[in-house]
């Protein structure tokens, strides 16, 4: 059987909220609108999975609403048929909200003879793609779903996640009793639960250079369960100063970065299961491994696999947590800039390009170079496209912070333990003056990532992306 699973954007869980936590107490119900993930093979689990993407969510009109009580909601199924003919025309999965105020903390009986009601007229209205979700709000604030693919057959959603300034993850799988001897010094400070909910991560780490290296290798000690490394190059003597892993023999070898890091992350015995794909990030072959994900950290340094990041973030509700390096020489000694960067990338945040992390013209020169090599070769001879220059200064102590800085980010979104405003969405630190900075950006209006919000949550459509090429 598929698996399932569900993220929800943080401002669809506060309406959602508002829509129905009564003071009263009572019963109330609303409806949601997904996108979907759809998973061939999931690359750590080997079988297929869906994920809904929540897209839209809207309150039971008043009209349609029958009765309540502490105990029970009714109420027309005239707006849901609105609701599921809006699902068919846009590809969109159409789901029901409704919330026990004083328990009980699963699906009632009731629910499972309502539920079926409502899968079986959704199948006659929209045919076999007529499923329903149903996600349930729980009084303590806990959340339960399930997709009813049929109205006979209802899978459990196992895990509902709510991405926004911070990612929680509601489970009812996570075991915090079997934590291994290697974790518990890092248990006593975060605790068990804490602990089991890492282990049960799928991170990706998209460029396995400098930072990369030392960020898979971190997460793996950390203990992250599932790493998935995506990196098309392979070890030159010049990486051996900062690549963590590498040795000279990697070089002669010429062995692919992504094999050299798992080989690395397998020997310290920790029991992380390690997916390496020598590939470009933005190849068709990673799409399964990366929608599988749920947190991605960007550890790049093309800006064309940066673009393929920032939409990635937006339209699958995967964080990206994207980092960079500068390093700017002064004549005659010193520098101009010291520095590595932090950004999250996620509904709310302001996305690469309005920061200006991005150029579009570089971008597109290195979607040419990498697809049509002698026809880059030919304008960069006629002067149409930029050289590709000198190499970047790099420096182990630089690149092995910032990925700490990075990974520190992800566990302040998972835990909070820098207080309750969740994580940053930009952060810099000036390594030569000793000052960290959280660096603003004026959002483009007009920009369809982060300001237009129709992409969010809008996962698979056709082409990929909504991006040609």
């Amino acid at each position: 059987m598929t698996a399932v699973d569900l993220v929800l954007q943080e401002r669809h869980l506060e309406e959602l909220r508002g829509f129905l936590l009564r003071s009263d107490g009572v019963e109330a119900s609303a409806y949601i609108l997904c996108g979907q993930a759809s998973v061939s093979i999931d690359p750590w689990d080997n079988h297929s999975r869906r994920r809904l993407l929540s897209y839209a969510v809207f309150p039971v009109p008043e009209d349609d609403q029958i009765s309540a009580g502490h105990m029970h909601v009714t109420w027309s199924t005239t707006s849901f048929v609105r609701i599921l003919r809006q699902a068919k025309e846009d590809g969109l999965v159409a789901g029901i909200v409704h919330v026990h105020p004083c328990g009980p903390l699963a699906f009632s009986d009731q629910d499972d003879r309502n539920e079926a009601k409502l899968a079986e007229l959704a199948r006659n209205r929209n045919g076999e793609d007529g499923m329903v979700l149903s996600l349930l709000m729980i009084g303590s604030g806990d959340l339960r779903a399930r997709l009813w693919f049929t109205p006979s057959i209802a899978v459990d959603c196992t895990a509902v996640s709510v991405i926004g300034r911070r990612l929680t993850i509601h489970s009812n799988t996570v075991s915090s009793t079997d934590i291994s001897e290697a974790m518990a010094r890092q248990t006593l400070a975060f605790g068990p639960e804490v602990t089991a909910r890492l282990r049960q991560l799928k991170v990706a780490v998209i460029g396995c250079g400098g930072t990369g290296s030392a960020t898979a290798t971190m997460l793996a000690r950390l203990g992250v369960g599932q790493l998935l490394l995506v990196d098309d190059d392979i070890v030159e003597k010049s990486n051996l100063n900062r690549l963590h892993g590498a040795k000279r023999t990697d070089a002669d070898a010429m062995r692919p970065k992504v094999e050299v890091i798992a080989r690395e992350v397998h020997e310290f015995g920790l029991d992380v299961r390690v997916v390496p794909l020598r590939h470009w990030v933005g190849h068709k072959d990673c799409r399964d491994s990366l929608r599988s994900c749920d947190v991605i950290f960007g550890c790049t340094d093309d800006h064309d696999g940066r673009l393929f990041l920032n939409r990635f973030a937006y339209f699958y509700l995967i964080p990206v947590i994207d980092m960079g390096i500068a390093i700017q020489t002064r004549d005659g000694g010193g520098f101009n800039e010291l520095s590595g960067r932090v950004t999250i990338l996620a509904p709310g945040a302001p996305c690469l390009l309005c920061r200006g992390t991005i150029d579009p013209i570089t971008a597109r020169d290195e979607d040419l170079r990498r697809r049509q090599p002698d026809e880059y070769e030919r304008r960069k001879l006629e002067a149409y496209v930029r050289g590709g220059g000198n190499p970047s200064p790099a420096v182990v102590t630089f690149t092995t912070e910032t990925a700490i800085m990075a990974i520190n980010e992800m566990l302040q979104g998972l835990t909070g333990y820098r207080g309750g405003d969740g994580w940053y969405w930009n952060r810099t630190r000036r390594f030569d003056l000793l000052s960290d900075h959280r660096p603003g950006a004026i959002q483009n209006p007009d920009c369809p990532i982060c300001s237009d919000t129709g992409y969010w949550g809008r996962g698979d459509i056709e082409p990929f992306l909504d991006r040609i090429g």
